[in-house]
């Protein structure tokens, strides 16, 4: 009797433990009413309404017709969909593009100059301070300098020969079009322009055909995410950057003026 009221103690234990690992996995990385109280807590939910809504929100520091979120998923909280959770822990890191360390701020001044084809905002702005605070917060918990999650890497072993542009073409057609439409400029405020005058330039990670091969390999299409084999994703990320886009401008390098202080 003693063994079975033991084995029946450790059952119910383990069943309590695993609805507690569940339960942790189920809360959502962002949830607004889980923010601590305060301008700390608005400085969160600002950075989260910057990375959702950029263009309205950055008016004067994005070219591109894009948010933060075409390539950060979900507001950044999607397992390889360009995710943020844990990225404030990642830093400072080496950064092989500038050959030097850089902090969290540059990385997001990285993704203005690059994806959003514009400059950065001054690191002192409210709203570089917010965008931070916000990639802290989904970074809660995660040890000081620890690796990527292996979840959330987006990247694929590339085909060894080069994509077939024409049979991504036909992918475009297929899967792409009735979101980037024909002559991939999206449509404003909903879908990304993924070529075009209006696109992220090419100094832009998705620029690369790597990174866009997982991406869309993981990611798109949006109605059926993971459905494109590595090669359709390969031959459609061809056939997407052998396409005209904006060229990288260096003189936007100088962060403009910090814009008077403003508070919460």
């Amino acid at each position: 009797m003693k063994r079975i009221l033991a084995a029946l103690a450790l059952a119910l234990a383990a069943c309590s433990a695993s609805s507690k690992v569940t339960t942790a996995a189920a809360r959502p990385a962002y949830d607004p009413k889980d923010l601590p109280p305060g301008p700390v807590g608005k400085s969160i939910a600002y950075g989260h309404d910057i990375l959702v809504h950029t263009q309205e929100l950055m008016k004067g520091y994005v070219r591109a017709d894009m948010s933060c979120a075409a390539c950060h998923i979900d507001a950044g909280t999607k397992s390889k969909g360009g995710s943020l959770v844990g990225a404030y822990a990642r830093f400072p890191q080496w950064n092989k593009r500038s050959h030097r360390i850089i902090a969290l701020q540059d990385r997001v001044a990285e993704c203005f100059l690059y994806s959003m084809n514009g400059r950065p905002p001054a690191y002192s702005s409210r709203e570089m301070i917010a965008l931070v605070s916000y990639v802290a917060w989904l970074s809660r918990g995660t040890p000081t300098l620890a690796k990527q999650r292996e979840g959330d890497r987006f990247f694929v072993p590339l085909p060894n020969a080069a994509p077939n542009v024409a049979h991504g073409a036909q992918i475009y057609a297929q899967t792409c079009v009735a979101c980037h439409g024909a002559k991939g400029a999206g449509v404003s405020g909903t879908f990304p322009p993924l070529w075009g005058e209006t696109s992220f330039n090419d100094g832009a990670g998705m620029a690369h055909i790597d990174r866009m091969t997982g991406f869309v390999h993981y990611n798109m299409p949006q109605n059926a995410p993971g459905t494109l084999s590595i090669q359709d994703a390969y031959d459609v990320a061809g056939f997407v950057l052998s396409h005209k886009r904006p060229h990288f401008h260096g003189d936007r390098l100088i962060a403009p003026e910090p814009q008077p202080a403003r508070y919460f």
